[in-house]
């Protein structure tokens, strides 16, 4: 059996107002190993590369058919709810 991955849409960027890419799925490998810092240069690494592929697909199903096509593993993780903050511009006065 492969190693397990999870299909996830992007979320927006909480830094930015814009919603670009959030229409995007995501499959990406769930880690295999725990990383560990390098001796030489403190950084944290592993031998497991599968941790560096990141896959995008325009749709759920696309990332749902190209897992089971390759016998990959998978959970999907459902899309968080959005909520609208309505306020209005006298409410910062209050």
């Amino acid at each position: 059996m492969s190693q397990p991955a999870r299909i996830y849409q992007r979320p927006k960027n909480a830094m930015q107002s814009g919603r670009f890419r959030t229409d995007r799925w995501v499959l990406e490998f769930e880690p295999a190993e725990a990383q560990r810092p390098d001796p030489l240069t403190g950084w944290a690494g592993s031998s497991d590369t599968r941790n560096q592929l990141r896959l995008n697909f325009p749709t759920l199903e696309a990332a749902v058919d190209y897992a089971k096509r390759e016998g990959i593993a998978y959970h999907v993780v459902p899309a968080p709810e959005r909520r609208l903050k309505l306020q209005a511009y006298a409410d910062n006065f209050r």
